[in-house]
């Protein structure tokens, strides 16, 4: 639980510095910010900003000592004049709960006595949200904060992808009439997908989603062209290229162009490229119905279908996703174990 506690705010002056602070400490994995005097349109303005791009990031107002001598974690100071960050994260580290204080032009001498440490990002003047940001990114390793909305980098021009939750996915499976057999299925493999993304440090709610979604086309046919079929409903609903491509890139753990062609599938890309999709395309590829079974098993199943050509980059697949994210088959097998509902 990391908490920042922003003190010497002054909603007539600060508006954008504090402002500032709140988005720093959403954006780089702070679960709430607590500031010293009450500012109605900072709070609207915070929540706006998690409402639309995602997460439970918090904002609170309360007497700033009320809040140190309360807090019971470790309680950091980012002041120029303290020790080298460097010299103090691993023993910060080791706090579950941490209280980030965050000072404007003047911060009371008894703050440098209640905190736990004084750590300074650069012993030299500079802006308390550089200080914060980089002290959130070193603290979390660069771990990004998943959101609904989700900046795709470009070098040119700007792209946000919209990711639905769990229920939204749901709700759309229903719409299309997934029986319940389809949904039984489609959430057991968002199951298998989450417990094999938690060591990839992909997105994992984009996975969730993508597992979710990625069946919708058997509510047209459950031939082969099902995942076509769910590619089209997909950008019929206005999602992006990114989430439709679960549909096609899953069908026969990623078909080559050779192999689609035979099938007489339309002429595009049905190779699993980003991490989120080989995750998708082999947790789908693990279960028969709702049920994990081996890849072996699955390899056989192939042979069976006259997929033979298939089944070595289907065990690279799965031997890359295993190696990469750390998971084991029988983490994965006692899936089979819970409960879907």
């Amino acid at each position: 639980m990391i908490t920042v506690l922003r003190i010497g705010h002054r909603p007539e002056r600060d508006k954008r510095i504090t402002t500032h602070v709140a988005l720093v400490s959403r954006a780089f994995g702070a679960d709430k910010i607590i500031v010293d005097r009450i500012d109605e349109k900072l709070k609207k303005t915070v929540d706006n900003v998690t409402r639309k791009f995602g997460g439970n990031f918090e904002i609170e107002f309360g007497s700033y000592m009320e809040q140190i001598k309360k807090f019971k974690g470790a309680k950091v100071h980012l002041t120029m004049y303290g020790i080298p960050l460097e010299e103090k994260i691993r023993d910060i580290r080791k706090f579950d709960d941490i209280m980030v204080i965050v000072g404007s032009e003047k911060v009371p001498r008894i703050i440098y006595e209640l905190a736990d440490f004084n750590v300074a990002v650069k012993n030299q003047p500079h802006s308390e949200v550089s200080a914060l940001s980089i002290f959130l990114d070193r603290l979390a390793r660069g771990k990004e904060l998943r959101g609904e909305l989700k900046i795709i980098p470009e070098e040119r021009g700007k792209k946000v992808l919209r990711i639905p939750g769990k229920e939204e996915c749901l709700r759309l499976l229903e719409k299309y009439g997934a029986d319940d057999r389809l949904k039984r299925h489609s959430i057991m493999v968002s199951k298998v997908a989450l417990a094999s993304a938690r060591g990839c440090g992909c997105d994992q709610r984009l996975v969730e989603a993508g597992a979710l979604l990625h069946d919708i086309g058997r509510t047209v046919t459950h031939s082969i062209f099902h995942g076509v079929e769910g590619y089209k409903i997909l950008k019929r609903e206005g999602m992006d290229e990114i989430l439709a491509r679960f549909c096609s890139t899953h069908v026969g753990a990623g078909l080559l162009k050779s192999t689609a062609r035979k099938l007489h599938l339309p002429d595009q890309d049905y190779i699993p490229r980003t991490i989120e999709e080989k995750i998708v395309c082999n947790s789908d590829t693990l279960l028969k119905g709702d049920k994990v079974v081996t890849i072996d098993e699955i390899a056989e199943d192939y042979v069976g279908k006259g997929l033979a050509s298939e089944v070595p980059r289907l065990k690279r697949l799965y031997s890359y996703l295993e190696r990469k994210c750390g998971f084991s088959i029988e983490e994965l097998l006692a899936l089979n174990d819970e409960q879907l509902f």
